[in-house]
């Protein structure tokens, strides 16, 4: 350790009371999910370039959505404490921190049903990007991330709706995805969260670094004018970060409080022209920062509550192409069931799309086609004729062969005693007594 002895000292003081807090650690990362505001229209459009543009692995991925919610939790939480802490302090706090801690009770509720609703190998079971940015992550998730980039985290029925639709008129998705897209909305909300999260903790950081300095400043002039002069040489070797969060908090505490203040103004200026700004101008951009994450947290919070407030099993149904493939039912009975039974077919479905050739919704085709060549024959009223009898009834095993689906020794045995339950019953006996009478002859 090198240096004059009061050096020393206020190196060390500095470094307890802002980098041993723990606030210049605190830097924004990733920028909020906020880019270009799109209307319905451009929406539309976006969405069917994404889906001509989409790749899809053919592997399963590696679940990175767990990790990155609890990291996201952490970050959150820790900007919700230094705000809270600067409220306790009676310090001035931007509106996007109001929004945060009024409303964390909502966030951390949503935190814990998305890890709730979120099993821990549920994101490798949806299909994968294998090309972009986002390589290895859900299809769904980067839909998404990009819905709520291009409306400023408000998401509605008529955004969400219409972004869906339009991308599946170019690819269709799973119903595996669809169902996801309610929790996959709820991580993209607290991803950008958390980003705006980081930025109020970034401010926080070089707000109270500006509060210090002025505080030592205003303390200077009042005990001794003289001694601002070493006051602003401190600063000045401790090159603090001239962000506009520091410079607007500094700039406001001590403009206009004493004449003496002008040369530190000065130098202050003196600095930033150097870096090829003005006060003038980071006051702005600190002022339009503070506003757009207003927004932005604003929204993500009004869309956490427009994902609870939204009825999901109406929405899968209107939005599935297995489901409007289903309702062409030619005995006009399926669009009649309650959604329990309608559930159970479209699951039959993503089974077979599962373990056989075709996707979903030709394999739900394949179904109505055979249901309605019987109905040509038999008619509307032959029980034959409902996409039922092919989907859960005896004419399971010829859809089953026609799409291309090939079961496990264990499903086929499975399936052979539901058909035979009592042979079934009577041969487990029957392996039994002999057993029981092998075991007994050997020892015997």
């Amino acid at each position: 350790m090198t240096g004059t002895a009061p050096e020393i000292l206020r190196k060390w003081v500095y470094k307890r009371l802002v980098s041993g807090s723990g606030l210049l650690k605190v830097k924004p990362d990733e920028p909020p999910l906020r880019a270009e505001l799109f209307s319905i229209e451009q929406l539309d459009r976006h969405a069917k370039g994404l889906a001509g543009w989409h790749e899809i692995s053919p592997g399963r991925g590696v679940d990175r959505l767990l990790p990155r919610l609890r990291e996201n939790e952490q970050v959150l939480l820790s900007a919700y404490e230094k705000v809270s802490g600067a409220v306790q302090e009676n310090m001035r706090i931007a509106p996007a921190a109001e929004w945060l801690l009024d409303n964390f009770y909502l966030i951390d509720e949503q935190i814990r049903t998305a890890r709730r609703h979120f099993p821990r190998a549920y994101s490798r079971e949806l299909p994968q990007l294998s090309n972009g940015s986002r390589k290895g992550m859900p299809r769904v998730y980067d839909l998404a991330l990009e819905l709520i980039s291009h409306v400023d985290g408000r998401v509605d029925a008529t955004s969400l709706s219409g972004f869906i639709a339009a991308y599946q008129s170019i690819q269709s998705l799973k119903l595996g995805e669809l169902w996801a897209i309610p929790i996959m909305l709820r991580l993209a909300l607290i991803e950008n969260l958390r980003r705006v999260a980081a930025r109020i903790s970034a401010g926080r950081a070089e707000r109270n670094i500006a509060n210090q300095w002025a505080e030592r400043m205003l303390v200077a002039v009042e005990r001794n004018p003289a001694d601002l002069v070493l006051v602003l040489a401190d600063m000045s070797r401790a090159e603090p970060n001239l962000g506009s969060s520091f410079v607007a908090e500094f700039v406001r505490k001590i403009q206009g409080k004493n004449p003496n203040f002008s040369f530190v103004m000065s130098w202050l200026e003196q600095r930033l022209t150097d870096q090829g700004q003005t006060v003038e101008q980071l006051i702005q951009i600190e002022s339009q920062n503070q506003a757009a994450d207003q927004v932005s947290i604003g929204h993500s919070i009004g869309s956490l509550r427009f994902l609870g407030a939204t009825d999901w099993r109406e929405f899968v149904e209107s939005m599935s192409v297995v489901e409007h493939a289903l309702r062409g039912d030619p005995a006009d009975v399926y669009a009649d069931m309650d959604f329990a039974t309608r559930d159970g077919y479209r699951h039959v479905v993503e089974r077979l799309a599962k373990v056989g050739r075709l996707d979903e919704e030709k394999a739900a085709q394949m179904a109505v086609g055979l249901a309605s060549a019987t109905a040509a024959k038999k008619g509307a009223k032959d029980r034959t004729a409902h996409v039922g009898y092919w989907l859960i009834g005896k004419g399971l095993g010829r859809l089953e062969r026609e799409a291309g689906v090939s079961w496990s020794p264990r499903v086929v045995a499975g399936r052979l005693g539901r058909m035979w339950p009592l042979g079934q019953y009577l041969g487990a006996i029957t392996l039994l007594t002999l057993g029981a009478v092998a075991l007994a002859a050997w020892w015997a």
